[in-house]
């Protein structure tokens, strides 16, 4: 003889719930994967962006000044100008946001900051794109 047991009734349903919680949760966090990941490829990219930019501005040496006094100093018009010419030939250029070049005897530095919208996560939050920003440096080497 098999004994009877009888159902709770008052849990009847909790697994399901819990699945289904369990599942918006994952759907969730896989949301916030993906925009970690673009985030990521996207500052990635705009730092080659920027460090192929300050390069090509480093390679703008005051040609007289070395000559003279051998001296390596930068001319910083041309290398503003080498900087700004190369950002705005690199592939994906149009993704930059905003883009600064400074520039000095000794140094070049490129900053650019772009945007990357949000998929999953701007249902529940804000529908603000995230703001990722890079810096790069760079500075001629005498070959002495």
């Amino acid at each position: 003889m098999r004994a009877r047991t009888a159902p709770l009734t008052g849990e009847r349903g909790s697994v399901t719930v819990w699945m289904l919680g369990l599942c918006v949760m994952v759907l969730f966090v896989g949301g916030l994967s993906l925009d970690l990941w673009r985030a990521f490829s996207q500052r990635r990219a705009l730092a080659g962006m920027a460090d192929a930019a300050a390069v090509a501005g480093a390679g703008a040496v005051d040609e007289t000044a070395w000559r003279t006094t051998g001296t390596v100093r930068l001319d910083p018009d041309r290398a503003a100008a080498l900087a700004r010419r190369s950002l705005a030939s690199q592939p994906g250029a149009e993704a930059v946001l905003a883009a600064a070049v400074r520039t000095g005897p000794r140094l070049v530095a490129v900053d650019v900051s772009g945007e990357v919208g949000l998929t999953l996560p701007r249902v529940l939050l804000a529908d603000e794109p995230l703001t990722v920003s890079v810096s790069a440096r760079a500075a001629p080497v005498s070959g002495d």
